[in-house]
């Protein structure tokens, strides 16, 4: 291709990181802008009016770079938000949702770590209701707050042991900012943990008529709204888990 094509990412914070990572590794030739609003995380415990208007000031922005896609990399404002995005916007808007097919399909009682917000979504009832017999919500009220606070401390590494004790077959992450600690909940429960990154980079793939996904020239990665210094920092320190 002639032109690279532009993908807009968007999460309240660093855990959109996550998916920009996994994005890139997938679609290596694309060029990427990651746009944050630390400043208001976690949007998990915001009124909806809030986040509303929070994401549209944003998508403003995004929408003036005219991209060929754009990621909702949060869950709280794909459970909220998606649709509204999708009728306003003439470009694609992906979300994404917790892993709750995957954990399903995986069988067992599983536990699903979410945000307030998602876990109170119309959304979020409907992924129940299909895929979530079997499931254990545990609403996590400070845990994204803390991810964004402690990224580069070592009392990162203790967060898991917070959560919810209990035996379970697995754990769906349903919050980004929570894939931080993936390994940490991954020993803690000792069972497999789903994020469903990946599967969200396979739909943006196809969204953009790609084939190939792991070849081609690097495009850019940019960085915009909230912290960027943090964000940029984020990204170079954790795109190995990925890249």
């Amino acid at each position: 291709m002639n032109e690279r094509p532009l993908v807009c990412l968007f999460d309240s914070g660093i855990g959109g990181i996550n998916l920009l990572a996994e994005c890139v590794r997938r679609i290596p030739w694309a060029d990427y802008a990651y746009f944050a609003d630390n400043r208001n995380v976690p949007y998990g415990n915001l009124p909806r009016e809030r986040i509303n208007s929070a994401v549209f000031s944003v998508f403003e922005n995004i929408s003036a770079m005219r991209p060929a896609a754009a990621v909702v990399a949060c869950n709280t404002v794909t459970a909220g938000c998606i649709a509204a995005l999708r009728s306003a916007y003439p470009f694609p808007v992906l979300g994404v949702q917790p892993a709750l097919r995957q954990a399903c399909g995986y069988g067992g009682r599983y536990l699903v770590l979410a945000t307030n917000s998602t876990c109170r979504s119309p959304a979020f009832a409907a992924l129940l209701r299909r895929y979530g017999a079997n499931a254990v919500t545990a609403p996590c009220t400070r845990l994204a707050a803390d991810i964004e606070k402690f990224i580069f401390s070592e009392r990162l590494a203790s967060l898991a042991e917070e959560l919810p004790p209990g035996d379970f077959s697995s754990v769906v992450l349903g919050c980004t900012h929570y894939i931080f600690i993936k390994k940490w909940v991954a020993e803690r429960y000792r069972c497999p943990v789903f994020d469903g990154m990946a599967g969200t980079a396979d739909h943006l793939s196809k969204i953009l008529g790609i084939s190939d996904h792991f070849s081609g020239e690097k495009g850019k990665i940019m960085f915009f709204g909230g912290d960027i210094t943090k964000n940029r920092a984020v990204f170079e320190n954790y795109k190995h888990n990925y890249l």
